[in-house]
């Protein structure tokens, strides 16, 4: 089984760095090494654990050379591809597309498949919104 380092950044400069293997949940292998993540519905529709993707594999959008791939249609540097570096088990039904590209991720139900590195927290959550199913 393949494991990956999952990084978690807050906005108070804490981070912790969890194993995560392919076929667990972030949030279930958060809570397996004891760390604490908002969660509420386990399901991915209510946007409670929402995180948000800063780099895949030493890759963040910081660092990217702008190309017209990267780019949206503003020419601003897109966010790392969750895609990229998560699998899910079901639809992310809470995110928009747009929301997804932006780089959020329902860590509920997202399966790591590349190292990387997440913002974390509630104020997260306040930057999506509200699920569109409350």
């Amino acid at each position: 089984m393949t494991e990956y380092d999952v990084i978690l950044e807050w906005p108070d400069g804490r981070t912790e760095t969890i194993d995560a293997p392919e076929n667990e949940s972030v949030l279930d292998a958060a809570q397996r090494a004891g760390v604490r993540l908002p969660y509420d519905c386990r399901k991915g529709t209510c946007i409670t654990c929402v995180g948000r993707l800063l780099e895949v594999d030493g890759d963040d959008a910081g660092d990217n050379e702008a190309t017209d791939e990267d780019s949206d249609a503003d020419g601003a540097v897109g966010s790392p591809n969750p895609a990229d570096a998560f699998a899910y088990r079901r639809s992310p039904a809470a995110l928009t597309e747009r929301e997804q590209t932006d780089g959020y991720v329902l860590l509920c139900i997202a399966q790591p498949r590349a190292d990387c590195r997440l913002e974390v927290g509630p104020q997260i959550r306040a930057q999506v919104g509200d699920s569109p199913w409350a």
